[in-house]
This record gives C-alpha cells, sequence and structure tokens, in this order.
C-alpha cells in the first residue's frame, strides 16, 4: 500500500511532538537551572555575596610528617597520604592539587562555589587550613560553567546540552508544519536568528 502526503505529514508531525516533549521533559529542569544561572552569571557584580572564610591552624606530628616526606609536587597524593593527613589536620584532601617544595606541602581542594587551601611546613609541622565558601549563587555559577564539578556533572551538561539541540530543532520542525496558519511565525524566528548578531556588530564587536 502507497502513503500518501498526508500520511507522510502525519508521520512526521507524530515524530516530532514525540521527540519535542520527550528532550523538554529531560532538558526542563537543567534548561531553567541554566537560565537562572545565566542571569546571575551576567549580573555577578551586582548580586555578589559576602564570601565566608574559615580558618585553621595544627600541628603535625613529626612522626606523620616524616611519612609525607616522599611529598612531590604535581603528584597525587598517595591514600596512605592523604590518610596521614586527614588524621593529623581533620582535612579531607583526597583528590587535591598538589604543590611542594623543601620548605612545605601545599595543597589546593576546590568544589563549587568553596575555594580551599592546606599548607603544611616541613620545618616544625605548622599546618594552616583555610576555606572560602562564597555561598549559595557562586555554587550555581560554578554548576553553570562545570567549574570543579567532576566528570559527572560534565556528562549532565553534555546530555542536557544534547536534549536542548533535539528540543530546538523538533520545535523548529513543528514550526515549519504549523507556520502555515500563524503568519507571525516566519518574522519572529528571523527576528530571533538576527537579533544576536546586530548587537554583536552593533555593541560588541571593535
Amino acid at each position: 500500500m502507497l502513503s500518501t502526503p498526508t500520511a507522510k505529514s502525519g508521520f512526521w508531525r507524530n515524530q516530532l511532538r514525540q521527540w519535542h516533549w520527550i528532550s523538554s521533559a529531560v532538558s526542563l529542569v537543567g534548561l531553567l537551572l541554566f537560565s537562572v544561572t545565566g542571569f546571575t552569571l551576567n549580573h555577578a557584580a551586582q548580586i555578589e555575596a559576602e564570601p565566608k572564610v574559615t580558618k585553621i591552624e595544627r600541628q603535625v606530628p613529626q612522626t606523620t610528617l616524616a611519612g609525607l616526606a616522599s611529598v612531590m609536587a604535581n603528584t597525587p597524593l598517595t591514600p596512605v597520604q592523604a590518610t596521614a593527613i586527614r588524621g593529623a589536620t581533620g582535612v579531607d584532601v583526597r583528590g587535591a592539587a598538589v604543590d611542594a617544595d623543601e620548605d612545605g606541602i601545599y595543597l589546593t581542594l576546590s568544589a563549587p562555589g568553596v575555594d580551599s587551601t592546606l599548607e603544611i611546613s616541613r620545618i616544625d609541622g605548622h599546618a594552616t587550613y583555610e576555606r572560602t565558601d562564597r555561598g549559595l549563587i557562586a555554587v550555581l555559577n560554578d554548576l553553570h560553567k562545570g567549574r570543579h564539578s567532576g566528570p559527572a556533572w560534565a556528562m549532565f551538561i553534555d546530555l542536557i546540552a544534547i536534549a536542548c539541540v533535539v528540543f530546538s530543532v523538533t520545535g523548529f520542525g513543528l514550526l515549519w508544519l504549523y507556520a502555515r496558519g500563524r503568519r507571525v511565525t516566519w518574522p519572529l524566528v528571523a527576528l530571533g536568528l538576527v537579533l544576536p548578531f546586530i548587537l554583536f556588530l552593533l555593541f560588541v564587536h571593535a
């Protein structure tokens, strides 16, 4: 049985609707999150929170310090070294970026909205931990950028990006199918297409 143009049109209409609502369901929360954080990033100077700084000082025992003699710059801490440091300072340093010289060990621990450092003197074992918490908005902004958020969050961003592309393409397909009864459709699409270029050329491009 030969398919008619009407049947073909109905098939594509159903496919576009199906993928449009599936992609919208997948990307709904992520799209809302990235839209809100896009606004907060654009106005970061106006809504920046007061950072909260926590500073802790500890004394690392000489026996523990001797066990950290092999810590080298740009070399991840071993599980034994990380456990020893946590036992002496109370700071979880797993995954920390490591710098070291003959005077001390310098560890950087970063997370969304948070920057932390731990310095341990090789000379006398004095340890200084400093944590700067920049607030909830900073956490959301860093999540938007994928800053210090790990591979799982990076995969989530990729998934949302793909879902948004599908959502946009299927939306365009539905516009194409239903534009005949809505004359304003293509002028609005054209406006959405050229407006970013006009703004860029007039106000951004040097």
